[in-house]
Parts: structure tokens; sequence; C-alpha cells
């Protein structure tokens, strides 16, 4: 858009709205002590701003509304099917497109085909239930981020890359033991921050050197390919279509989550090119996903994703998309609030480690922190730290390397004024920071604990 204004303007109109509802601090206060201090366990009806995750949660297009109507639902050979496989090998390039019902599926029936125990499977940084799928195959997943990822402060463009000379080393002194290396673009767990392609070449290359596959966790491609074009000089006058399919050509296969950038609220693919893997995995897909034109799936969930594909894409959507982030992370470095920086393209990372430093990692500052966002303003993030990633597969406990609060926007969902109410919550939790409290774990499951973990608020309450 080549005006001179800088008003953030959504690039669409609402045609159907839903209601949200208000609640009292003393109503809060209530229900986060009845959830055991777990976000991911409140009501959604009683959730104010809901930036719990950006999975799912969007608003379809009325292209998508209206393709879903044309839905096939044959249980094998849909029409629908075909479409979304056609969209799918439009941009990735990959040969063999499996459809799963969510991203985890995709995972699950990739490392359950290929990865053994004792393996290792390195990635600039594994989201959790990536990691959680390799662990549970008994093999290792391996962080190889760059060291300015582990600096929420410092400003880098590409903070999201893999460390290449460290994966040299691992893939130099483990033969036989990495069946395939991931690269999560863009970095979730290391603040949504982007891979260049320059660093995807770098690792296609080390790949292909040591005869191991190269496999992209692809859920936010578009939003990778518009950082790319923005921060790669070589490639600031290449369409986001173009970019990702160079970004998809330096793959062997590729994992989605497309309730991300496929726009839609379900849905995933695993797509590769080797057929020996390929047969394998659609007979793993069979056994729980679905028949192969399936996967898991309504056809109108197909059709919805094939249209939703290329709507990630549209330049518009991008640059107000990445801007409304850039912005909200703005009002808070204004505010003084540690985020990382610069902001990624689905969220904003608070540095919680950063901002309560008399929380010592074993009170979960960044799991405290999210609470607080609730009680004050009912607005739902994530914890991405020592609960997420403190307990390690032997059972043991070690602090995560950031104590980090995602607050994930939802998709073409809210507003600036959402945006600028955020802030002031956020404003008026980190005015008092140093009344919030730590918190004691009184229950976890053995894996993703904190999906059902709860909690209790240690010196009298989360705000005294």
């Amino acid at each position: 858009m080549d005006t001179p204004f800088k008003t953030i303007i959504e690039p669409f109109r609402i045609k159907s709205v839903e209601p949200i509802r208000f609640t009292t601090r003393a109503e809060r206060a209530a229900l986060l002590t009845a959830a055991g201090y777990n976000p991911f366990l409140l009501r959604a009806e009683h959730v104010l701003i809901d930036l719990l995750t950006d999975s799912g949660t969007g608003a379809m297009s009325k292209h998508q509304w209206a393709g879903m109507m044309r839905g096939d639902e044959s249980y094998a050979g849909a029409d629908s099917f075909y479409r979304f496989e056609a969209a799918v090998r439009d941009i990735t390039g990959l040969k063999h497109i499996l459809p799963t019902h969510q991203g985890r599926a995709a995972e699950r029936v990739l490392f359950g085909t290929v990865v053994n125990a004792g393996d290792i499977v390195p990635s600039n940084t594994h989201f959790d239930t990536t990691r959680a799928n390799i662990e549970a195959r008994g093999a290792s997943a391996l962080d190889l981020p760059v060291p300015e990822g582990r600096q929420p402060a410092l400003r880098a463009p590409f903070k999201g890359n893999m460390d290449l000379a460290a994966l040299e080393r691992c893939l130099a002194e483990n033969p036989g033991r990495v069946p395939l290396v991931m690269l999560t673009i863009t970095n979730n767990s290391g603040g949504g921050q982007p891979v260049s392609l320059a660093n995807l070449r770098g690792a296609r290359d080390l790949c292909r050197r040591f005869g191991v596959p190269l496999f992209l966790d692809c859920c936010r491609f578009a939003e990778n390919a518009w950082f790319i074009k923005q921060r790669e000089p070589e490639w600031a006058a290449v369409t986001p279509l173009e970019i990702a399919r160079a970004m998809f050509a330096c793959a062997d296969g590729a994992t989605m989550s497309a309730k991300k950038d496929g726009m839609a609220n379900i849905g995933g693919f695993l797509a590769l090119n080797d057929d020996g893997w390929a047969e394998r995995a659609k007979n793993n897909l069979i056994l729980t996903e679905g028949f192969p034109t399936y996967g898991g799936l309504a056809g109108y969930d197909l059709e919805a994703l094939a249209v939703g594909f290329y709507e990630a894409l549209d330049e518009d959507y991008l640059r107000y998309r990445i801007r409304s982030i850039e912005y909200l992370g703005e009002q808070l470095t204004a505010a003084g609030v540690p985020i990382v920086q610069p902001t990624g393209g689905h969220a904003v990372y608070i540095d919680a480690k950063a901002m309560l430093p008399h929380l010592p990692p074993g009170e979960y500052p960044a799991w405290a922190l999210s609470c607080a966002l609730y009680l004050e303003g009912g607005v739902r993030g994530v914890e991405i730290g020592s609960v997420m990633f403190g307990r390690q597969p032997d059972g043991t406990e070690k602090p995560a390397a950031m104590e980090l609060v995602r607050l994930a926007f939802p998709r073409r969902v809210y507003t600036q004024s959402h945006v600028d109410y955020l802030a002031e919550v956020i404003r008026h939790v980190h005015a008092r920071r140093e009344r919030l409290r730590g918190l004691r774990m009184v229950h976890a499951p053995a894996v993703l604990r904190h999906f059902t973990a709860r909690f209790e608020a240690l010196g009298g309450g989360l705000m005294t």
C-alpha cells in the first residue's frame, strides 16, 4: 500500500462478530484459583483477549467459506484432496503430500516412521510437541540455535537461524545416528524469530554433504518468507510465494500445522520426496489418521486449506500482520517492558527473566507472569520457559534457557483497539511487577506437563 499514512489498517472488512464477555478482577481471581493457576484450564468464555495460541484460532475468509461449500466428503479419492494436494505441491514442490488433522500428527507419523531409539534430531529449536514426539521414540531432540537467539534484548535480523558450525559437528560426530535435521520456520520457541534463506541453504549443503535429509517445520512459512523479503536485500523485489518456493527447494520434506499459515481452524500435512519413506509413512498414517486422501480431515477442511495457503502469502495481509505485532512491541519497549527483540511474526514474547529478577526459575516466573496478565486484564498468553521445557528426558529438572511469555495473535481476529488495550494491561502489570509472587507446581503429568499441570501461589497470593 503506497500511501504516506502510518495508521495500521486491517486489510479486511468484518462481516460477522462474536461477542466477548467482560469479567471482574474478583471473578478472574476465583477462576484462576479453580484452574490451578493454569491458563490452559480456563474456559474460553472467561477470557477477554485470548493469545494462548495462533493455532487454529484465526478467522477464515469469504473465499474459504465459499470453498467449504463444495467439500467432497468421499472416503477415498475426494476432489477436495486433489485441490489441497495441488496447492501444497505448487508452493512446496514436494512430491508426496499426506494430509493430517494437525501438525503434531504429521510429526508423529514422520518420527514414527524414521526415528529410532538412540537417534539424534537436531533443530534450530524444537517446539513442545516436536520435542515430545521425538523423545517418545527414545531419541534426543537437540537444539542448535545461533548464540544471538538466546539473547532476548539483542537486535539481529535472523535470530531464528541454526548454528551451522554446531550442526556440522553434530553430523560429523554422530554418523548413522541422525535420521533427519529439522528447521523450524519461524523459530517459535526462540521468540518467533525468522530463519534466513542463506541459513536454510547452508543447512541444506551440510545435510547433503553428510547424506542426511533436511525437513522444515513450516507452520509459519509465509511469515518467514515476509521477513526474508524485508531483511535479505537480494529478495526485496521477490514475491512471498516465490520466496516460499525457494525455501522449500532447500528441503527434502516438511511437516506443517496448517492451523497457522494455512489460515484454517484445523489441519496439517506431511510432505516428502523419498518414495520409500512416503510408502511407510502412508501405512503409519492409515493406522491412526485415516485414508491418505483425507488424513483425519473433512473434505471441507481440505478446501479451506487449499485457499488459505495462498491467502497467507498475500503481501497486504503479511504487511498488516507483521506490523501489528511490531506496533505492540514498540508500545511495550517505550514503557520499559523487556521483550524479545526484534518482534517476531506471530507473537510478542515478554522476557519474564528480565522483568521479574526477584523470582528464581524454580518459582516459574514466566508462568506467574502469564497468570498475572489474566488476573489483571483477562488476557491469556502462554509460558515458554521452565514449565514447558524444564523437565529433562531422564526426569530431572533444569531451568530453561529463557523465561518467556508468548502472546500469539490469531489471524484476522483482533483489531488495533484490542492491541492498545493489551498494551495497557501489560504496562499495568509491569508497573506492579515487584508485587508478583512465584508458584509451586503441585501436579504434573510425565509428558507435555504445561497443558494440565496445576500450581499454588507462594507468599500469600499471586499479586500481594
